[in-house]
């Protein structure tokens, strides 16, 4: 019978053990679904195609060459002025892009 004084605290220690691991994955974890982001007045033509979604060499290629005659993006928006680049990538794209 002298198990019965055990029990509480065994009960509290096995819900903190199963508890544990979610309060740890809460805690610190990168956001696995989180999407990479991308500078687009600093990444070369490969990093544009790979990271952008609807953006292939040739746009990656207008995407450097607007911003080397401009003199670089001053927000996502202005992606849209580059030729080829319309609104609907743009939507798809905004919260992979950087602009620093």
């Amino acid at each position: 019978m002298q198990y019965r004084k055990e029990i509480p605290g065994l009960l509290v220690l096995l819900f903190a053990l199963i508890l544990a691991p979610a309060a740890w994955a809460a805690e610190g974890e990168p956001d696995i679904d989180a999407e990479p982001r991308v500078n687009i007045n600093q990444a070369g033509p490969q990093e544009l195609a790979e990271a952008l979604d609807g953006v292939g060499d040739t746009k990656a290629k207008s995407i450097i060459d607007y911003r080397e005659k401009n003199g670089g993006f001053e927000s996502p928006q202005e992606l849209t002025s580059v030729d080829g680049i319309g609104s609907v990538t743009l939507d798809n794209n905004v919260d992979r892009i950087q602009v620093q």
